[in-house]
């Protein structure tokens, strides 16, 4: 048995098929594409391009110099996308994320207010070290990520579609930064740990980078593209039993509710949106994949991206020196 989980008009088996082939084979342009750029951040990738085929926003956390600003502007070349950076600071206003009302003056002095759109007004945003803007700042910006608009002066205007926000943050440098709430990381479809690369990778690198000629990524997709290929992720159907397997996981993730692991170690558990951002990544990693339907292993890859940032460990987890990605470690063990 299948359940799908959306309302979109579905499709007969054979064109599902056929388009899902087509998809395949435009998500395998885009990795090979990306792979010419990015090397030895294979997960990496793998994260953020599942949440953005997913349709949503992703938080890149990493110490300076691993290429997450590369790959946020690969990205948007392949994808066919409209990408706009913003080096996030404390003095960044609002204003410099949405826009602003200006006034003009014609040949005849008669006034008129302009709206300037900022740069929100992207399909791809890369919000560089999100965490040193303030909390108005910070607010602002993922307004816009949840309602998909903004408001000035009584005026709502609309975002571009599609639009994501890939947001990046550095784990080391806590003086004079401004911690996102635990609300607004929640509106983050996952969070991307980028680590340091292999001394293969890191080897490549070296001999690619430092030379005369770069590769260069090229464009494998237009945004209408990457449109059709989201909305098929929505239509996919997931076998029940990985269903089960999504709610299992994620309800064990919460005290309370018979799992011994979280009534031992867990503060606070991922809500239902933890939810819905597994059932819809799992789709889309089985696409990146190469296959037609997710499976359990799908659930148990994604935990740690989906859950890290939605949960949080009491005082007797971090007294015996347990992390959060442990934990989650044991409850995908046992999801299934």
């Amino acid at each position: 048995m299948t359940i799908l989980a959306n309302t979109e008009p579905t499709l007969d088996a054979h064109a599902m098929v056929a388009e899902a082939e087509r998809a395949l084979a435009d998500i395998a342009k885009a990795r090979e594409s990306v792979a010419r750029v990015i090397f030895g951040q294979e997960s990496v990738v793998e994260q953020t391009l599942v949440a953005i085929l997913a349709g949503g926003h992703a938080l890149l956390v990493g110490v300076p110099g691993l290429a997450k600003t590369k790959l946020v502007e690969t990205l948007g070349t392949v994808l066919g996308l409209d990408a706009r950076r913003v080096q996030f600071t404390p003095d960044l206003m609002p204003s410099d994320i949405v826009g602003t009302e200006v006034m003009d003056q014609d040949e005849g002095g008669r006034r008129s207010f302009r709206f300037v759109r900022g740069p929100v007004f992207a399909q791809l945003l890369m919000a560089d070290e999100i965490n040193r803007a303030s909390p108005r700042t910070q607010s602002a910006l993922l307004q816009s990520m949840q309602e998909y608009h903004v408001t000035v002066a009584g005026e709502r205007h609309d975002l571009p579609a599609p639009f994501h926000v890939l947001a990046t943050q550095n784990p080391l440098e806590q003086e004079g930064t401004y911690p996102l709430p635990e609300a607004q990381l929640d509106r983050f479809l996952c969070q991307v740990d980028v680590h340091y690369p292999s001394i293969e990778a890191e080897r490549r690198i070296l001999l690619a980078t430092t030379g005369v000629g770069e590769d260069k990524a090229v464009a494998v997709m237009t945004s209408d593209r990457l449109r059709e290929i989201q909305t098929l992720v929505r239509r996919m159907p997931v076998p029940e039993t990985v269903v089960e397997a999504i709610l299992s996981l994620v309800r064990s993730a919460r005290p309370g509710q018979g799992s011994k692991e979280a009534d031992t170690h867990v503060a606070w558990g991922p809500g239902p949106r933890a939810s819905q951002a597994m059932m819809t990544c799992v789709r889309a990693r089985a696409l990146y994949e190469g296959r037609l339907a997710p499976s359990i292993d799908d659930v148990r890859a994604l935990a740690e991206p989906i859950l890290q940032h939605r949960m949080a460990l009491n005082f007797a987890a971090r007294a015996e020196g347990i992390g959060v990605r442990e934990v989650i470690a044991r409850l995908a063990r046992q999801a299934g």
